[in-house]
This record gives C-alpha cells, structure tokens and sequence, in this order.
C-alpha cells in the first residue's frame, strides 16, 4: 500500500513537475519569441536606416561624380573650341599664304617673260655692238676672243710666278724662323767656353843675363836647341823674352816646355838640352793623348781609335783665325748635337762627326792637300762610318752634303767661326778683305755702289732701277756671292743683299 501511494505521489510529483516544468517552459518561449520580434523589429529598423544612410550617402557621391563629370566635359568642350578657333586661323592663313604664293607665281612668270624678252633684247644689242666693234677693230670674234685669252693667260702667268714668288718668300721666311729657333737654342745650350787658348811662342825670362846662356859660348846652346827641336829662337832687344818661331805647332811647344825647363833648372848645356827637349816630348805626346781624352769625354763621343785620339790632342797647338781648333771643334760638336736632337737625328753621329770634321788640320803641315781630303783619308784609315766621313768632307762646301748630319756639322762650323770674338785677323788683312768684297760687286753691271758692313759679314749691292730689274738683280746677288766664294778666303758666311729702289720726287708750289 505504502508502495502504491509511493509510486502514486512519484507519479503526481512528476506529473506536478511536468506541468510546472512546461509551465515554466512555455513562459520562458513566449518571452523569448517576444524578445526575438523585439529583436528582429530593431534590425529591422537599424537595416532601414542603414539603408537610407547608404542611399543618401551613394546619391551624394554620385552627385559629385556627375559635377565632376560636367566640369571635364566643359573644359574639353572649352579646349575643343580654342582648338577649332585655332585651326580656323591657321587655314585662313594657310589661305591667305597660299593666294600669295599664287600671285608671287604670277609675277614670277611676268618677270621671267620679261627677262626673257630683255634677254633676247640685249643678245641683239650685244650681236650689233659686236658687228660695229669688229668693223671698227678690224678683229673678227674669234681673233678678239684668242687675243683676250693671249692677255689672260699672260697675266695669270705673271700672277701665278708672283704668287709663287710670294710662296717662296713665306716659306723661305718660315724656313729661316725655324732655323733660326734652332740655332740659337743650340748656341744658348753649347757650353764652350767663349774666350779660346792660342797657342805662346814666347818665353819669359827671370833676366837678360839668360839670354846670353841661352847662347852659350859661340852660340853652342842654341844651336843645339834648334837643332833638337826644328825651331827657331829669336833673342833680340826684347826684355826678359825670347821668341820661338816655327811653323810645327807641336815642335814650338816642345822646344817651349824644354826652354822653360832649363831656365827653371839653370843648367844650360848641349847634354841638358837634349835631356830636356826629350822630356818635353815625352811630356807633350802624354798631354796630348789626355787632351784627346778629355775632349771625347766632354762631347760624350767613345770608342774612337786611340790615333784619332792624339791627332785630336794635338788640335790643341792649332790655330785658325786666332781660335783653338780643339775648342772650336768642341764647340761645334754641341752644337751638331743640339740641332740634331731638335730635328730628330742621330746625335751621336752628329756629335762624332761634330768633332771630327776639322781632324785633317792636325796634321795639314805635313801633308800635302786641303785639310778637308786629309781628314777623311785620316778617318776612312782608322774606320770611322761612311756618315762622320761624308759630314768631314762635305761640311766646307767641297762637295754636295747627301745627308742632314753633313748639312748640320756645316752649319755649327759657320755657326762658331762667325760667332763675335771667336776669331781674329789683322788691320790690315781686315780691310784688305772689305775692299776686295766691294770691289767684287763693283765690277758687274748695272751695280751703282756697294758697300761692305757688319764687319764684313754683309755686302750692301745698290743697282741701278732702270737697267737692273728683279730677275737681274737676284742672278746679281748670286753671280756676286759665287764670285766672293771662289776668290776670297773669310770666316763664316756672307750675306749679299741687292737693293734695287725707284723714287719719283715732285714738289707742290
């Protein structure tokens, strides 16, 4: 029993239970179903809203994208329209151009029409003038024509020699600046010395009683002096000086060194004569070799043979015109090396040949012929190249210089011999030499006066205008200078200038 009321309160509890549950359930629903109307009414009205935002909002942008829009499509219609004015002014102008380019056809044509007829006009007139001026001439046309080509052709003869003459003259001018430069910076680079030794033929004595044993008894000592040396020993009135005389160079200093020595020494007999002159040999031969030396190693000139070397030392006691050969050979072995490192030239066959072109006057006195010959039979001997030989012959004119090394050496030898002070000659030599240059060009015709100047360096020709025309007066200028080269003997070059000069003198009264 108590089972079934058990059961049966289970039951009713959870029939109770069921319907509180659905009770409570069911309220639950209904609030929540309001609560999602609720719910579903704001979205409602939040989308509504949200919708006409997004109306408004995208009515305004469209707005502004079609004020936009109009205000591009006004301005291209504005630049459209700017543009059309602008072609319209362009084809009026094109217009207007091309009606004037039409008239200026037209007058075109006129004036060729008219040209045309002007034409045919003077060709006419020209025809008729032509007729009167061969009657008149007594020329046909053709005879005219071939006489004002003969005139032409004269005339452009005369004008092309005249502008040939004038080619020359610029390029003789510009030659000459060119040598000039070169020139003058070999001789401002030369370091030879500008004052040369000459050679003494006098010696001095501590008293005029030496000259009496320089004499010795009857005149032993002299004698046996002169005879060991070949020199001659002049003792006159001279104080404290006796004079050597003798034409070997080398003998003269010999017997000056040996004199010298026996005045020092005090002994003076035929024994110590000898004794010293053979020291004064033995003591040139060893100054000339070193003399030799020095000098190839001043000019920078090596291997030469050890002969050309002594008979370069002996250039030392040799003269010309007053100046040292062995200086001036120096002299013009710089300025051969100079000038040809200037032109591009072997310089040292230039210096070689420098050096060695005066070698023949070592020893002219003994050997027949121009020193010139004698220098190359020396250097061909002691094998020196066929250039340095040629420069030796060449560089005094005797021969045609084939080589610039040749042209060169000539040139720096005339270079230091003319240069002031190098050389010397007397008074009277001197002005035997200016009279004998003006009395060469006196005697061609035509010649008014000529003049020597510049110490000789220069001979002034005037001629006569009216018998003596330009071609005439240089054949003059060069018959005068191979005159004065084949008669006269002179240091460096000479320059003859011919003056011709026309003057017409009136006077307004």
């Amino acid at each position: 029993m108590e089972y079934v009321l058990i059961i049966v309160s289970l039951i009713m509890g959870g029939t109770i239970g069921f319907a509180i549950r659905k009770y409570i359930g069911e309220s639950k629903i209904g609030s929540a179903e309001k609560e999602a109307e609720k719910i579903i009414e704001n979205a409602k009205r939040e989308a509504e809203s949200t919708k006409r935002e997004a109306l408004v909002e995208a009515k305004e942008q469209a707005h502004e994208i079609k004020e936009e829009v109009e205000n591009e499509c006004r301005e291209r219609r504005n630049e459209l329209q700017k543009f059309e004015s602008r072609l319209v002014k362009k084809e009026d102008n094109l217009e207007r151009k091309s009606n004037q380019l039409t008239q200026q056809e037209k007058d075109i044509k006129e004036r060729k029409k008219n040209i045309k007829q002007k034409e045919a006009e003077i060709e006419k007139l020209h025809e008729e003038h032509a007729q009167k001026l061969e009657k008149l001439s007594g020329l046909t046309t053709e005879e005219a024509k071939q006489l004002l080509l003969n005139r032409l052709e004269d005339e452009i003869k005369h004008e092309k020699a005249k502008k040939i003459k004038d080619m020359e003259a610029q390029t003789k001018e510009e030659a000459n600046k060119k040598a000039r430069e070169i020139i003058s910076s070999a001789i401002q680079r030369c370091a030879a010395d500008h004052v040369a030794e000459t050679t003494v033929s006098v010696v001095n004595l501590p008293n005029d009683e030496m000259k009496g044993r320089i004499i010795g008894r009857e005149g032993r000592n002299i004698r046996a002096l002169e005879s060991l040396t070949g020199i001659d020993l002049i003792i006159d009135d001279t104080p404290e000086a006796v004079i050597l005389s003798g034409f070997d160079p080398i003998r003269r200093e010999t017997a000056r060194i040996a004199l010298e020595k026996l005045v020092d020494d005090g002994r003076i007999h035929p024994a110590r004569i000898e004794e010293m002159v053979e020291k004064a040999r033995e003591e040139i031969d060893d100054r000339i070799y070193d003399v030799g030396e020095q000098a190839t190693f001043d000019t920078g000139v090596h291997g030469l043979n050890k002969e050309i070397i002594k008979l370069l030392g002996r250039l030392k006691y040799r003269t010309s015109y007053g100046q040292n050969v062995l200086q001036h050979s120096i002299e013009v072995s710089h300025l051969s090396g100079i000038m040809a490192a200037e032109l591009g030239v072997n310089v040292d066959v230039a210096k070689r040949a420098g050096l060695l072109h005066d070698l023949g006057k070592a020893i002219d006195h003994e050997v027949e012929g121009p020193h010139t010959q004698i220098g190359v039979d020396l250097a061909r001997k002691y094998g020196e190249n066929e250039d340095v030989i040629h420069a030796i012959a060449a560089h005094h004119g005797d021969i045609e210089a084939e080589s610039i090394v040749a042209v060169l050496v000539a040139a720096a030898d005339a270079v230091s011999a003319a240069r002031p002070g190098a050389r010397r000659e007397t008074l009277e030599s001197y002005i035997k030499r200016l009279e004998k240059l003006e009395s060469i060009a006196d005697s061609f015709d035509g010649v008014e006066k000529a003049y020597a100047i510049q110490a000789g360096r220069e001979v002034r020709v005037i001629v006569e205008p009216d018998e003596v025309d330009d071609n005439i007066a240089s054949k003059i200028s060069y018959e005068v200078s191979k005159e004065i080269e084949d008669n006269l003997e002179y240091p460096g070059q000479i320059k003859i200038t011919v003056v011709r000069e026309t003057r017409s003198v009136n006077y307004a009264k």
